[in-house]
């Protein structure tokens, strides 16, 4: 291990050890982070404990400053300048799935799964050594990663070695890791993530377009069917961007991306997707856009609500709701302890994550009062005010006070491929159970 890595892993520890001894506000802040973020973790363990510290060495704040810049205060007599920018540095840290391309002498050469974007990894923790002795090419590695210098990175915390994943588990992988650390899906890639948020403007100006509103409130079967339409113009766009022609047969379109059309519809019914849709990811790798808009649909088990409401908004995206009107109709009852099930509606708005604080905001802003009564009531909680708690009780109940990514937002090229062609091997698993054939072993549905 070369002398910068040494260094590195000293001033890691050092960085640590001050962290856990801290007092004041600096410990407080740490107890506060770890317990958000534990709460957010499928599985508890050291390993958990270990990783939402070291991500508290770069992402928390104690009056504003991160552990890094509390830590350089502190040490400011004993650190060198180039100590100072190594730690400064690590502000870069983020986690991601990283596949393995080569095995180095003393490292990795890796890639972001999500971004696409190659770095060579030196580890500097012998635990890692240890654990990355039987890592192979092609393996994934969840983990966080630190600048060391501006030719190579080394690996921060813990990791975990996930095994050569075949493309639906990969695809699963992924997915998993969106739902739990959406803020890192392209941390590494500003360019992409401003990308997907354009994409998540445009779409809820196409919303407006098309509904002339940006609520929207009908039976799931009424709404459903205005929701393919909406998804026929949507393709139609797409389709212009991608410089295909509306106006071609499936059988030219087949022709164009090597394929016999029957194939084609075949495939895309399997995947739920508009054949000239699939035409248009088949000749992606002519275009020359980075991302690709995810199909629209309304979710199988809200096609027979009796009502569905759909909030739209330019950064928070589309929210659907099957139980905003029955939650509007309680705030306008004069009595509304008299709703049967009055309290649990209330608290599965607190606690249901689909129930935003967008959501929330909305109903204040035309409910204030009798959100605020029933809330003192339900919480047990006479004094609370609205205009001066919402947030902290947003915050609270786990509901960021600012968006994240929807899922409307538009994907990188090489990620819908991976789905499309992870949706390909499910189907073709799929018909040979169907044929009387033995099924590949692994997920059987995505």
């Amino acid at each position: 291990m070369d002398a910068i890595l040494n260094r590195v892993r000293e001033l890691k520890q050092s960085l640590i050890d001050f962290v856990l001894d801290a007092e004041g506000e600096l410990a407080v802040a740490l107890e506060t982070f770890s317990a958000e973020q534990l709460a957010k973790l499928p599985q508890q363990g050291t390993q958990s404990q270990n990783l939402v510290i070291d991500r508290f060495l770069t992402e928390g704040k104690a009056s504003g400053k991160s552990p890094i810049e509390w830590y350089i205060e502190s040490h400011a007599k004993e650190l060198s300048k180039s100590d100072r920018t190594l730690l400064q540095s690590w502000h870069r840290t983020f986690i991601g799935l990283f596949a393995v391309q080569q095995i180095l002498p003393d490292g990795f050469e890796v890639m972001n799964w999500l971004t696409a974007k190659l770095y060579t990894v030196k580890p500097s923790d012998p635990a890692n050594v240890r654990e990355l002795e039987r890592a192979k090419p092609g393996e994934i590695i969840q983990g966080r990663i630190a600048p060391v210098t501006a030719e190579y990175w080394t690996f921060s915390g813990p990791l975990s070695l996930m095994g050569n994943l075949g493309k639906p588990k990969l695809a699963v992988a992924i997915g998993n890791f969106k739902d739990q650390y959406k803020p890192f899906l392209y941390s590494d890639a500003p360019d992409l993530l401003e990308e997907a948020w354009k994409s998540v403007e445009h779409y809820h100006q196409d919303f407006l377009d098309f509904f002339e509103t940006d609520e929207i409130t009908m039976s799931g079967y009424q709404l459903g069917k205005k929701i393919a339409e909406f998804q026929e113009v949507l393709t139609k766009k797409q389709l212009e961007r991608a410089g295909i022609d509306d106006s071609k047969s499936m059988a030219d379109l087949a022709a164009e991306a090597g394929m016999e059309d029957g194939d084609i519809e075949e495939m895309a019914e399997s995947m739920g997707v508009d054949s000239k849709t699939l035409s248009t990811t088949l000749k992606s790798k002519e275009s020359v856009t980075k991302m690709v808009a995810p199909k629209v649909e309304l979710p199988p088990d809200l096609k027979k609500a009796e009502s569905v409401t759909v909030l739209a908004h330019p950064r928070w995206g589309q929210m659907i709701l099957p139980t905003y009107t029955q939650f509007r109709t309680l705030l306008e009852t004069e009595d509304w302890q008299s709703v049967k099930g009055a309290e649990n509606l209330v608290r599965k708005y607190l606690e249901d994550p689909a129930i935003n604080a967008f959501v929330w905001r909305r109903l204040v802003a035309d409910y204030s009062t009798q959100l605020e009564t029933i809330l003192q009531t339900v919480l047990s909680r006479p004094d609370l005010s609205l205009p001066q708690d919402l947030d902290t009780l947003l915050q609270e109940y786990n509901k960021p006070l600012e968006p994240e990514l929807p899922e409307i937002a538009s994907v990188p090229v090489h990620l819908h491929d991976l789905f499309q062609e992870a949706l390909a091997e499910v189907n073709k698993s799929k018909s040979k159970t169907k044929s009387g054939q033995k099924p590949t072993k692994g997920f059987q549905t995505l």
